[in-house]
């Protein structure tokens, strides 16, 4: 397993895992409704590359298989950040997080926040963050509960 950078031909690839993940992991905490309109059918991989290619996007490489990526921004916003349903609980999301942290200590950035999904709760929870709240947000007219989170990266002396 290699944790690399996106490149662009991973778009479709990161595009499939995204809408395969959230219809077969996301599917027990949310409804079907919800994650009809979380991961509609209509994918553009053109709009993966794009939003991949603008921030640092971290790929799970595995022999060509994409078994995960997650997505950095330069102000320590994770966005987007998934692990193929047969890849998950094998180290996989830490291996990816720890490339992630790795690079905003790089950037200087102090702490990390993210929006988690009641899936991704646990998860970030090992990984050390913290639920600041529980909030409410709309998608495509489905109303979601997912959690702000974050961590700080610097331990006070």
């Amino acid at each position: 397993m290699k944790i690399r950078l996106f490149e662009k031909q991973d778009a479709e690839k990161v595009a499939q895992l995204f809408h395969e993940t959230v219809r077969e992991i996301n599917i027990r905490d949310y409804s079907s409704n919800q994650v009809e309109a979380w991961a509609p059918n209509n994918i553009y991989f053109r709009d993966w590359e794009k939003i991949c290619s603008n921030r640092f996007t971290y790929v799970a490489d595995d022999e060509g298989v994409i078994a995960g990526f997650g997505e950095l921004e330069s102000n320590g916003h994770i966005d987007c950040f998934y692990c193929r349903k047969n890849y998950q609980r094998c180290g996989v999301g830490s291996q990816i997080y720890q490339a992630i942290e790795a690079k905003a200590l790089g950037l200087g950035v102090s702490h990390l926040i993210t929006e988690a999904s009641i899936t991704a709760k646990p998860f970030f929870q090992r990984m050390g963050f913290s639920i600041v709240n529980e909030q409410k947000v709309t998608c495509r007219g489905e109303i979601f509960i997912n959690y702000v989170m974050e961590k700080s990266l610097y331990k006070a002396a």
